[in-house]
C-alpha cells in the first residue's frame, strides 16, 4: 500500500542520514537530512486522510516537535554558516592569512540547502 511505501521511505531515509558520518561533507549531509524531512512530510500528508489519527495527542505531539526540531536546524544551520564565513574571512585577512596558508588550512563550505521549500517548516493541517 501507499502508506507502507511511505513508512519505508521513513526509515530508508532515517538511515541514510545516521549513516553519514561527521567526514562527510556539509552538502553530503544536507542531502542526507533533506531526504530525512522530505519523508517525514509524506507521513503527514498521509495522515490527512486518517481524521482519527490526528485526534491522537502523541500524533499531535509529534507535530510539535516536528516543528520545534526544524527551528533548531535552521537556528544551528545560521550559527554553524556564521561560523564558516568567520573562519573564511580570517583565512584571507593578514596576518592569519600567511600561517593558514602553511598550516595548510582551507576555506570550509557552507551548509546550503538546494531548494528553498527545504527551510520552511512542514505544515501540519488537524
Amino acid at each position: 500500500t501507499h502508506e507502507s511505501t511511505v513508512f519505508q521511505n521513513v526509515t530508508q531515509a532515517r538511515a541514510a542520514a545516521v549513516a553519514v558520518g561527521a567526514s562527510a561533507s556539509p552538502q553530503e549531509r544536507a542531502q542526507a537530512e533533506n531526504m530525512l524531512t522530505t519523508a517525514l512530510r509524506s507521513v503527514f500528508a498521509v495522515a490527512e486522510n486518517y481524521p482519527q489519527l490526528q485526534a491522537v495527542q502523541e500524533f499531535k505531539d509529534l507535530s510539535e516537535n516536528l516543528t520545534a526540531t526544524e527551528d533548531k536546524i535552521a537556528f544551528a544551520r545560521r550559527f554553524y554558516n556564521g561560523n564558516v564565513r568567520d573562519f573564511n574571512t580570517a583565512l584571507q585577512t593578514f596576518p592569519t592569512n600567511v600561517f593558514a596558508g602553511m598550516l595548510g588550512f582551507k576555506p570550509e563550505e557552507y551548509f546550503e540547502l538546494a531548494d528553498a521549500g527545504e527551510r520552511a517548516v512542514p505544515q501540519v493541517k488537524f
